[in-house]
């Protein structure tokens, strides 16, 4: 496990990679970060990943924009760095994420993505963005929101072009996410050929799986970990 680089229209972007050691032909997940980037529990996750037989790639998607690590807060760094994200480069940083995973031991048949909170939102996208995408787990992504040049579309918008299975894991308390935006989501799906589920765990807000905040609930992190890795094995991601 560590640091590897992938290419990205001559642009170096940063990835953490884990997988077991000396093994090919594997299942490849993608891990999309939350607002914090490729952190210690980011890292960590791909390594659980690993564990499990998968090789795990966890791009730094914010390289272009700045490091999420030298802010002090949340509305400094939402305003200095992932506000100026574009979906469209998000989307082919995890393109070149795919095809550097198929060059290094990666069955990319075998392909699933998951993603946390900023990430999640970026699951739903991707899925919808790259029909090879196998399954998807989407933590507490929103799925509505504001259409402005560098995010055209929310989760909600697409939908109904779906075509991996999608597993998304929410919050009954989550505040920035509200139960009816899940509701209007899974007509959407519905809409499509998309094998969904959600799954609201009453007890949890936001970010419920991040182990290093306040706002973990660990009966819940384990159960949506549970969930998530039985989502990849029963939709051919293993």
């Amino acid at each position: 496990a560590g640091q590897v680089t992938v290419t990205v229209k001559g642009r170096k972007v940063p990835a953490y990679r884990a997988q077991p050691e000396g093994k090919t032909n594997l299942p490849v997940v993608l891990i999309v970060s939350e607002i914090f980037g490729v952190h210690e529990h980011i890292a960590d996750v791909a390594r659980r990943f690993a564990k499990q037989g998968y090789l795990a790639l966890a791009p730094e998607l914010f390289v272009r924009q700045g490091d999420p690590r030298s802010f002090g807060s949340i509305a400094e760094l939402m305003k200095q760095v992932v506000s100026k994200v574009p979906d469209e480069q998000v989307m082919g940083d995890l393109d070149a994420c795919v095809a550097w995973a198929k060059a290094h031991g990666g069955d990319t048949d075998r392909l699933g993505i998951t993603g946390f909170c900023w990430g999640g939102r970026i699951t739903w996208l991707y899925a919808a963005h790259n029909p090879t995408v196998k399954a998807g787990v989407a933590w507490y992504g929103r799925l509505v929101g504001d259409k402005t040049p560098l995010t055209p579309t929310q989760p909600i918008d697409v939908a109904e072009k779906i075509r991996a299975a999608m597993l998304g894991l929410y919050g009954g308390k989550d505040e920035g996410i509200p139960l009816d935006t899940i509701e209007k989501m899974k007509l959407e799906l519905a809409k499509g050929t998309s094998v969904s589920e959600f799954v609201i765990y009453p007890n949890s807000g936001h970010a419920f799986h991040a182990d290093y905040r306040p706002s973990y609930v660990e009966a819940d992190a384990k159960d949506g970990w549970r969930r998530c890795l039985a989502w990849f094995k029963s939709h051919g991601v293993a």
